[in-house]
C-alpha cells in the first residue's frame, strides 16, 4: 500500500465525506484516502510492491473464477461505512479488495466492508497507519486482512472473530484463507523475485 502519511488540509481544517472527495479534481495518478474525515496523500507504490500486488492479483482471479466473490486490485474506492447520502467519511483504496456480496459492488467501489483485503507495505508506510487502518477494517467488520511485508518476508494475517480479529504471522509454509476456502498461497511464491 502507497504512503498515506501526509494529511492535506484545505484553507481551514475540514471534516471531508466522501460527497466532498468524488468531486476533487485531480493531477493524473493522484491519489488519496479518507480516514475518518482527514484527507492522506498516497504516493506510488514502489516495483517490488506492485510485483506482490499482481502476483497476488493473478493468484485470487485464478481461484474465483466461476465463484461469486471477485478480487480488485488498487485503485477501487472501499466506502468501509457507506451511507448512501454520501456523508460517509472514510474511502480508503486496498491494493487487493474481495468482495462477495452483489449488493456492496457500486459502481464507485464497495460499499460497506469487503470480505477479504490485503495491503502491502511500501518503504513509505507507517506503522501508525497500518494500525489506524487495522481499526477501521475490524470495526467495519471486514472478515480477514492480510498485511504483506516484502522487506521481512511474512504475512501477517487477520481473521475476525466475533467482533474483534485473531492474528497469525506467517514467515513459511502456505496461507489458506478462511473467508475463501480452498484458496492456499505458498510464501515463497509471493516473495519471489
Amino acid at each position: 500500500m502507497p504512503n498515506t502519511a501526509s494529511v492535506i488540509f484545505s484553507q481551514e481544517e475540514r471534516h471531508y465525506t466522501y460527497k466532498d472527495y468524488k468531486g476533487w479534481e485531480l493531477a493524473p495518478g493522484e491519489r488519496f484516502e479518507l480516514i475518518d474525515g482527514d484527507a492522506y496523500e498516497m504516493a506510488a507504490p514502489n516495483l517490488n510492491h506492485q510485483g506482490i500486488v499482481a502476483m497476488l492479483t493473478a493468484r485470487f482471479f485464478t481461484f474465483l473464477e466461476g465463484k461469486p466473490c471477485n478480487v480488485y486490485p488498487a485503485p477501487l474506492d472501499v466506502r468501509l461505512f457507506y451511507e448512501e447520502d454520501e456523508s460517509d467519511d472514510t474511502v480508503v483504496q486496498p491494493d487487493l479488495t474481495v468482495i462477495c456480496d452483489k449488493k456492496k459492488r457500486g459502481e464507485e467501489g464497495c460499499r460497506g466492508a469487503p470480505d477479504l483485503v490485503v495491503e502491502v507495505l511500501s518503504p513509505s508506510n507507517s506503522a501508525i497507519e497500518m494500525e489506524r487502518k487495522l481499526g477501521l477494517y475490524e470495526e467495519a467488520g471486514v472478515r480477514e486482512y492480510w498485511v504483506v511485508d516484502p522487506q521481512n518476508k511474512r504475512i501477517r494475517v487477520y481473521r475476525l472473530s466475533g467482533v474483534h480479529f485473531d492474528m497469525q504471522r506467517y514467515s513459511e509454509g502456505v496461507i489458506a484463507s478462511t473467508v475463501l476456502p480452498g484458496l492456499e498461497i505458498a510464501l515463497e511464491s509471493v516473495f519471489a523475485e
